[in-house]
């Protein structure tokens, strides 16, 4: 026992030696350096706990932003990995393919159907995957001789990417890119048409822009970190008969939303609507290494099939189909088909329901939502998210509030008690902030 104390002892003295000497360098994300909560420092991870530098373990409630679908270290996945690293880390992709990208393209486009969504382009994390998108989107038009359609039709709440085309189909006065509106491409945003004042003016919109526009890009069923909103299929099936009127490109945003997520594969086909380019990324490798595709229709990429080299889409991020992280894809993919993960989202789906449901009755809080493993409480403000996310952690799980949104996504294979911790952190610490 006294040897295991000791080599605890070292290893913290150890942490505390590199988390001291390091953290003078590091710029967070989504920070105000001056003002923000030290980090936490973290040794490891496993299953659907963070295992932290001074011995505590954190229940991860966000999945690190959603990605570890799986959880943690899956052995699979591990392997999967392992086995791709002693054959071939990495190796460009320009006039060079390798079979975990081949077979990887392939069975991706065999789970998005039904539709001809049949053509990968494989980069390296969502925003340029949007990026890809839209320029995808704006060539499709220059390549048939259109060249006015330019601008892309968005949507309040809507959040796309860091990028600077991302950051323009993004909601320009909610989001926290608003300081760089002066920079960005100016796009057209509408509010999402769900009844018939927004419908009316959706469809005004629309007869105002149509011949510069080039595409509607939208967040299938849920806009994430534009505020986890929620919308029903119906939205869905009226941006494809507007966009079909009005000959338009269709872009699904499931970065957030894919694999599982909202409890279908992916959320478009809960929907019964296919888009003309969906974007894919998050949970793409279970959580285990950077990987982003931007899939295409049929029509879109024979806009590109020519005998002009102009024609040519030209983008190739450095990385692009990196096997490492393709290998990683495949295996999470195994896992889809293997094991019930479907199921597993809809038990997590009744259980978030239950878990939650208790917070709506408490001063403060202005909506409870769930669908599939998203579980959201809404308040009408959060004054200190620092405190309240140190609050959190007081309680043993990592949960992560933005704006005036406490929520939970969890990894789909999450334990019924480790989901129960969770659900009775949010209403413990709710209640005792009302």
């Amino acid at each position: 026992m006294s040897g295991n104390t000791s080599e605890n002892k070292q290893k913290t003295a150890a942490a505390a030696s590199w988390y001291a000497e390091g953290l003078d360098h590091i710029w967070l994300p989504y920070a105000q350096m001056k003002t923000a909560t030290p980090p936490l420092a973290v040794t490891a991870t496993h299953g659907s706990r963070i295992r932290l530098t001074d011995g505590r373990e954190l229940i991860d409630g966000i999945a690190s932003w959603w990605t570890a679908c799986h959880g943690y270290n899956h052995p699979h996945i591990r392997a999967a990995v392992e086995c791709q690293l002693v054959a071939m880390p990495h190796v460009m992709f320009g006039g060079l393919v390798h079979e975990p990208a081949l077979t990887l393209a392939r069975r991706l486009v065999g789970l998005l159907g039904p539709g001809d969504l049949d053509r990968v382009f494989f980069s390296d994390s969502g925003s340029v995957a949007v990026e890809v998108a839209l320029k995808m989107a704006v060539q499709y038009w220059r390549n048939r001789g259109r060249r006015s359609r330019t601008r892309f039709l968005a949507f309040s709440s809507g959040y796309h990417g860091d990028t600077t085309g991302a950051m323009a189909v993004s909601d320009p006065q909610g989001s926290m890119h608003a300081a760089f509106r002066g920079l960005l491409p100016e796009q057209i945003t509408v509010d999402l048409p769900v009844d018939e004042a927004s419908s009316a003016a959706f469809k005004a919109t629309l007869e105002r822009h149509a011949d510069e526009l080039a595409a509607i890009i939208i967040e299938p069923l849920v806009q994430g970190a534009g505020g986890m909103r929620f919308h029903d299929a119906q939205v869905l099936r009226t941006l494809r008969a507007a966009a079909d009127r009005y000959e338009l490109l269709l872009i699904f945003d499931e970065i957030f939303t894919g694999f599982g997520r909202t409890g279908a594969l992916f959320a478009f086909q809960a929907a019964g609507v296919v888009p003309d380019i969906i974007t894919l990324s998050k949970a793409l490798t279970g959580g285990t290494l950077p990987l982003a595709a931007t899939i295409a229709g049929k029509k879109v990429f024979e806009a590109f099939w020519s005998d002009d080299p102009a024609h040519a889409l030209m983008h190739g991020p450095t990385f692009m189909a990196n096997p490492l992280a393709c290998a990683a894809a495949n295996a999470s993919l195994d896992l889809f088909e293997r094991e019930p993960r479907l199921d597993q989202v809809a038990k997590i789906s009744g259980a978030l329901t239950v878990g939650l449901e208790p917070c709506r009755k408490l001063p403060g809080v202005k909506d409870v939502r769930v669908k599939g493993a998203i579980g959201v409480v809404e308040m009408d403000r959060i004054e200190d998210l620092n405190a309240l996310r140190q609050r959190f952690v007081a309680e043993g799980v990592f949960i992560r509030p933005f704006g005036s949104i406490v929520y939970l996504t969890p990894a789909i294979t999450i334990a019924e008690d480790e989901l129960a911790k969770l659900t009775d952190a949010v209403r413990r610490v709710l209640t005792e902030r009302a």
